[in-house]
């Protein structure tokens, strides 16, 4: 089983950046694809950012490509959602996801994921 906490959202003015991190514990996130999904009111929950392993390419959504990057490290077994220049649109729930190895076609997909964080808001406005 893996336990994930994610912190560090809050309020942030359109321009603004924030870094979200999520801590696992349980086992190690060496073996495992990791995610960043998000859900904001009245709509499905959204890929945003996924990593089958250190050094893989990170995938991003279009809508933040180029604004996000994400990053792991092995030895505070977690994973990071660095934001930048965020816009009102970007404001949700931002839900940090696991599971053993993914195949790149299953990455964009929430349900392909077992382990999940309980989420972190992130209100974009001014």
């Amino acid at each position: 089983q893996v336990q994930l906490v994610e912190s560090g959202g809050g309020p942030v003015p359109p321009g603004g950046s924030l870094r979200l991190s999520c801590k696992a514990s349980g086992r190690t996130l060496n073996g495992y694809t990791t995610a960043w999904f998000r859900q904001a009111p009245g709509k499905e929950r959204e890929f945003v950012a996924a990593n089958r392993r250190n050094g893989d390419p990170t995938y991003f959504a279009d809508s933040v490509k180029g604004r996000f990057t994400m990053s792991r490290d092995s030895a505070d077994n977690a994973v990071y959602l660095q934001m930048n220049d965020l816009k009102p649109e970007d404001t949700a729930v931002y839900y940090c996801t696991a599971n053993s190895r993914l195949i790149l076609s299953a990455l964009r997909l929430s349900s392909m994921y077992n382990y999940w964080g309980r989420g972190t808001q992130v209100t974009v406005s001014s």
